[in-house]
């Protein structure tokens, strides 16, 4: 009897694990070379140019700030002002440095694209079309390549701009841009067409249709992206300049209006030590740091080979409730793949898997492909030439649905073997005067019904037509996705396959991959209105896909991410693309962006915390000759005012540099509910920020009273 398809198969399928999540990002060692310091100085020193600091207020003002305790040392010199203007210079070029490091390190992995783009000669065709097999070619410089032209690239050759393969199939070298040295494969048609500018053809030839503008290739933006170049801020960025700015606003009237009340007080104070009271007030730390944590945000998805469009898709990926992903080439492989030969009562497996092999060798689509590759496992070898007599193959075309040879020995007679669809193949055996055991048949439903597809291998030798058995072609589910589902599940995330398939198909993948709901026979309209319905529901939504027909839905949504073995249409309209082409990326996007705000909020608490120390420190200073009574809050038995004020200014420099590994890095995200990340940034950077600078000024204190008494 034949097994039936429900039980469990055999895999028979080998397919690579996802990367880690924890693996450290390739091309990266430690989180800050001091060497990194030293080659981004001259950066941060030209970054002091106003036009460059009014982009951020709270720095703009320490700028401002600088300039007014530099002009009164020149006026009123003395050790203190310079003491004092010295350091607010370093804090503005420090604020600078951390900024510059950032971007530096994008422009560091920006340099191997940059040599992949260059020097490149086209191949470009004139009046070139679809099975003309005479045409002529001219070589031009790859930067004048137009839209819609066409080039050929033959083995050996570089690819000379973006665009999509309309002829021809080759196996491509993408390291420059993914990093990968395994080669993949594209071919005209489907969604695995799309090539980049600056990859290499290892194989065959083909002929490539330019669909980026000189200028405005993959490589370009990938370029202008991790130098940073482009980056705009987030609507959350832009929410805390706006705060950060008003609480500078408000304390620089504070302190303006402090002088008059000092002078009636007898206290009047010098302008380094006002503008060292409003450096102390101001949220300082977060305001220096506020730009590298953004670009370090992005920088980290680079890192990961993923590509961002923009800080705010960053940003948004923390925020995801709702993921879709397409299911060919995203959960599943991008074809249908043989995982079980099925043989008809009575005949032997390994008759059936030499039918199989025998009758899918002029079958050059993926699928029978993959019959042979499994009819191989079964221990068939090859056989020598003229070992199974002539041999004239049957290729597969479209119109019979079924491909097979013909078996002729001299003498003897002619042996026929077929393997095609179900209909197909029981059409040609009743021509032939054979039967279809109805078990062949019942099995070939149940894969059906299952959501695989059935072939039948038949086979007219002098016994009569007959039918074999069955080959069971099925989705493929990429391995390790099903555990990556259910992380995403921990971490609050709905993921909802989108597919063509019809309903019992769809279900049976969603069943396998372990995703929590699935739309069937979704149409590009449908998933865009899947999305639109969800987001009116306060959902934020991912998308990642790879095909044409994914590109509405992976630019409407909050995040989509397209796939690089995907079309250009696909990832024009996604807002960042997984070099690896790995849908379970999502998770570590996620995680990035929940690092980006999760950092944020920890400097920031961190800062307003850091700043009470510095009031302990300024403010007796200030007052405590005028109110005795002041002189209480010296809790730090700080020596003088002079020292005190030179210290706090001191510590709040540092600070910042000691802040820029953990800006870059990020905070280590662990899941979790709103409230319990809150608890944990008030118990570790709230009190950290309040502790610290105690400590910190006291110890500067007692180094600056040695040098300078």
């Amino acid at each position: 009897m034949l097994p039936l398809a429900s039980e469990t198969a055999p895999d028979t399928i080998v397919t690579p694990e996802p990367p880690p999540l924890d693996r450290r990002p390739r091309g990266t060692s430690a989180i800050l070379d001091p060497r990194q310091l030293v080659e981004a100085f001259p950066e941060a020193v030209r970054k002091l140019h106003p036009r460059l600091m009014v982009r951020n207020p709270v720095m703009f003002v320490v700028e401002v700030g600088s300039l007014l305790t530099t002009l009164s040392a020149v006026l009123e010199p003395s050790w203190f002002a310079w003491l004092i203007s010295g350091w607010l210079w370093l804090t503005v070029v420090f604020a600078n440095l951390a900024e510059a490091v950032a971007e530096g390190r994008g422009k560091a992995q920006a340099e191997s694209l940059r040599r992949a783009r260059t020097g490149t000669t086209a191949r470009r065709l004139r009046s070139w079309r679809i099975g003309l097999e005479r045409y002529e070619e001219e070589r031009v410089p790859a930067e004048h390549l137009q839209m819609q032209d066409f080039v050929v690239v033959e083995a050996g050759e570089t690819i000379p701009g973006d665009g999509d393969v309309v002829e021809g199939i080759a196996a491509v070298d993408e390291s420059a841009i993914t990093g990968e040295s395994a080669p993949v494969v594209r071919e005209a048609g489907g969604d695995r067409c799309a090539v980049t500018g600056g990859t290499k053809v290892l194989s065959d030839r083909i002929v490539v249709r330019i669909t980026s503008k000189p200028g405005r290739t993959f490589i370009d933006r990938m370029i202008a992206l991790v130098e940073g170049a482009e980056r705009k801020k987030t609507p959350n960025e832009i929410a805390l300049n706006l705060l950060l700015a008003s609480l500078t606003v408000v304390f620089i009237l504070s302190v303006v209006t402090l002088q008059p009340f000092a002078i009636y007080a007898g206290a009047e104070q010098s302008t380094p030590v006002l503008v060292a009271l409003l450096v102390a007030l101001i949220p300082t730390t977060i305001g220096a740091l506020l730009s590298a944590i953004g670009i370090a945000g992005m920088d980290r998805l680079v890192q990961r080979n993923v590509l961002a469009m923009s800080g705010r898709a960053v940003e948004a990926a923390g925020d995801v409730d709702t993921l879709l992903l397409d299911k060919t080439g995203t959960i599943t492989f991008g074809n249908r793949q043989a995982v079980r030969f099925l043989p008809a009562p009575g005949v032997p497996e390994m008759q059936l898997a030499e039918g199989a092999q025998l009758s899918s060798l002029a079958d050059e689509t993926p699928e029978g492909r993959s019959v042979v590759v499994l009819a191989k496992r079964y221990g068939l070898r090859e056989r020598a030439e003229g070992e199974l007599g002539r041999l004239e193959f049957v290729p597969f075309s479209a119109q019979t649905r079924m491909s097979g040879v013909d078996l002729n020995q001299p003498g003897a007679w002619t042996v026929q073997v077929r393997k095609g669809a179900a209909s197909a193949i029981s059409v040609w055996v009743y021509e032939r005067g054979g039967l279809v055991a109805g078990e062949v048949l019942e099995a070939a439903d149940l894969i059906a019904a299952n959501g695989g597809t059935p072939l039948l291998v038949a086979v007219h030798d002098r016994y009569g037509a007959r039918v074999l058995g069955v080959v069971q072609l099925k989705d493929v589910v990429k391995d390790g996705i099903r555990e990556r589902f259910a992380e995403l599940r921990r971490m609050g995330i709905r993921t909802v396959m989108v597919t063509g398939d019809n309903p019992l198909t769809a279900k049976a993948i969603a069943e396998e991959a372990g995703v929590d709901d699935f739309l069937a026979e979704a149409t590009p309209e449908d998933k865009l209105e899947l999305i639109k319905r969800e987001q009116a529901a306060g959902k934020m939504v991912a998308m990642t896909g790879d095909g044409t027909n994914d590109a509405p839905a992976l630019a409407q949504a909050d995040v989509g991410v397209a796939m690089n073995t995907g079309t250009s249409a696909a990832k024009e309209a996604g807002n960042m693309v997984d070099l690896d082409s790995n849908p379970t990326k999502l998770i570590e996007i996620v995680r990035i962006g929940k690092q980006l705000l999760i950092t944020r909020g920890a400097l920031t608490t961190f800062s307003i915390a850091n700043d009470v120390a510095k009031y302990f420190a300024i403010i007796p200073a200030m007052f405590g000759h005028a109110y005795p009574g002041l002189r209480d809050l010296n809790i730090m038995a700080l020596h003088s005012p002079t020292s005190a004020i030179t210290s706090a200014v001191i510590f709040n420099a540092l600070i910042i540099i000691g802040l820029i590994p953990l800006a870059l890095r990020g905070v280590r995200y662990q899941p979790s509910s709103a409230a319990d990340l809150l608890a944990r940034n008030l118990r570790v950077f709230g009190l950290g920020g309040l502790v610290l600078p105690f400590v910190g000024i006291k110890l500067i204190d007692l180094l600056v009273v040695q040098f300078l008494v």
